[in-house]
C-alpha cells in the first residue's frame, strides 16, 4: 500500500502531526485506542497546556532547540483550537489548563481534525520490519494479526519514550534512530516520585505540605507528599528531572512562614506553651512528631533562647535528604533524554542525514516541566513536522 507519510504513534504528537501533514497520511499505533496518555492525564481532565509555556520550561542538551516550534505553534494556538471545538476549560494553578469535562474531549477533537485532514488511522498495528529505499521507506506491519506492507515517502517517529510501560511504552523510537545512526541522549525517568530506604517515612505517609525543594540545578515552590516509598507531589516530580542518584536535595518546610517572628511573639504572650504544640500550628502534627527524633522540639517556649529558635528555624528551612532512587519508568510521567536534537532540524523536526525521517514529541530530547508543558511540546513539534511535510508534498 502506498502512502505519502507514515506516522508511528497515535499519541498527542502523532495525532497533531497527522492533522497537518497534508494528503496521504497513515497513522498507526499498537494500542486499541488512540491518545491513551491523553485520556489518563490530569486525573482524566487532561492538563493540555500551560499559559506560561516557553523555552525556559524545557530541559534539553540544546536549550535553544525548542524555541522555533514553540514560537510557531503556541499555547494560544492550541487554546484557540480547543475553543473552536466548544471544549470548556479552566486554569487550575500556575497556568495549568484543564478540561472542565473529560480528557476524552481532547482526543475526540484531535480525531475530528484527523478526519478533516483525510488521514487514515490503523490501531492494534505494530512494526515488524523497516527499510530505507531510494523512494522513501518500506515498512512491514502486523495489523491485528494480518501482514501489511506499506511504502511511504516520509516516516515520523512519534512513539514517545519509556514512561508508563504498562500502557505499552517502549524504546522503539530510539531503536529506529539507532538503525539510521541518529544519536540518542541518555534516557532516564522524569517527573517521577523519589524513593528512600524502606520505612524511612512510613509514619508520614499521606502527609502533604507546601515546600521549596531544590538542589544545585533548580528549585520549585509547590506541594510535597510523603508516601510509604518516599516523597512525591508536584515539587518532587519537578525536581526529579534535575536530580541524579547519590545527590542531596534541600527541603524548606516553611517557605512562606515567618516562623521565627511567630515563635518569638508566642513566647512573649504564652511562654508556658510547649514548643512542639506551637510548631503544629504551622506544620502537620505528624511531621513535627517525626522531626522530634532529630531536632530539639520539646520544652516550653519560654525556655527557648533566641539562638535556639533561630537554629531551629534554620534547620526547618534547610532539611537535607538523599533519596536512594526513584520509582522509575513505572510511574514516571515522561522520559528525560531521547533522540539527540543535534541530529534534527529545529524548524521541521527532520533528521539532517536521513531524508524524510522526522522525530517529534517525547521521542526527542526535549522534556517539559510538570503542568501541561509536555503536551504543548507535543502540539508544537507535531505541528512543525506536519507543516514541513505538507510543504514537501
Amino acid at each position: 500500500m502506498e502512502f505519502e507519510t507514515l506516522i508511528l504513534g497515535a499519541g498527542a504528537a502523532g495525532l497533531m502531526c497527522a492533522a497537518h501533514a497534508g494528503p496521504g497520511v497513515l497513522l498507526i499505533d499498537h494500542a486499541r485506542a488512540p491518545g491513551e496518555k491523553i485520556r489518563i492525564s490530569g486525573g482524566g481532565r487532561c492538563n493540555f497546556t500551560n499559559l506560561h509555556a516557553g523555552p525556559a520550561n524545557f530541559i534539553s542538551a540544546n536549550e535553544h532547540f525548542a524555541k522555533s516550534a514553540l514560537a510557531r505553534y503556541t499555547q494560544w494556538d492550541f487554546i484557540d483550537l480547543v475553543e473552536r471545538h466548544g471544549i470548556a476549560w479552566h486554569e487550575k494553578t500556575l497556568g495549568q489548563l484543564f478540561c472542565d469535562g473529560s480528557a476524552k474531549q481532547i482526543i475526540a477533537m484531535l480525531l475530528t481534525e484527523l478526519d478533516r485532514a483525510g488521514a487514515t488511522l490503523w490501531l492494534h498495528t505494530s512494526i515488524k520490519d523497516l527499510r530505507k529505499t531510494d523512494a522513501g521507506y518500506t515498512v512491514e506491519l502486523d495489523r491485528d494479526g494480518a501482514r501489511e506492507v506499506v511504502r511511504c515517502r516520509n516516516l515520523v517517529l512519534a512513539t514517545g519514550g519509556k514512561s508508563i510501560p504498562k500502557m505499552g511504552a517502549t524504546g522503539l523510537a530510539y531503536d529506529i534512530a539507532a538503525q539510521f545512526d541518529l544519536p540518542v541522549a541518555q534516557t532516564r525517568p522524569a517527573l517521577v516520585p523519589l524513593t528512600f530506604p524502606e520505612g524511612r517515612f512510613a509514619d508520614l505517609s499521606g502527609v502533604s505540605l507546601p515546600v521549596r525543594l531544590s538542589n544545585d540545578r533548580a528549585g520549585f515552590d509547590e506541594a510535597m507528599l510523603f508516601t510509604h516509598r518516599g516523597i512525591s507531589g508536584p515539587a518532587v516530580l519537578q525536581l526529579s528531572s534535575y536530580w541524579r542518584e547519590g545527590e542531596e536535595i534541600a527541603v524548606n518546610l516553611i517557605p512562606d512562614v515567618p516562623l521565627l517572628e511567630a515563635l518569638r511573639a508566642r513566647r512573649q504572650s504564652d511562654g508556658r506553651r510547649q514548643l512542639n504544640t506551637e510548631l503544629s500550628r504551622h506544620l502537620p502534627a505528624r511531621l513535627v512528631h517525626h522531626l522530634s527524633a532529630r531536632l530539639p522540639l520539646s520544652g516550653r517556649l519560654g525556655d527557648q533562647s533566641d539562638k535556639a529558635l533561630t537554629a531551629l528555624v534554620a534547620a526547618l528551612s534547610d532539611w537535607h535528604l538523599t533519596p536512594s532512587g526513584s520509582e522509575g519508568y513505572r510511574t514516571a510521567e515522561v522520559t528525560l533524554g531521547g533522540i539527540d536534537t543535534a541530529a534534527l532540524s529545529s524548524k521541521s523536526m527532520q533528521a539532517h542525514t536521513v531524508e524524510g525521517l522526522y522525530a517529534i514529541g517525547e521521542a526527542v530530547d526535549v522534556t517539559g516541566w510538570l503542568g501541561g508543558y509536555n503536551f504543548q511540546w507535543a502540539w508544537s513539534s507535531g505541528y512543525a513536522a506536519g507543516k514541513a511535510i505538507a510543504c514537501r508534498s
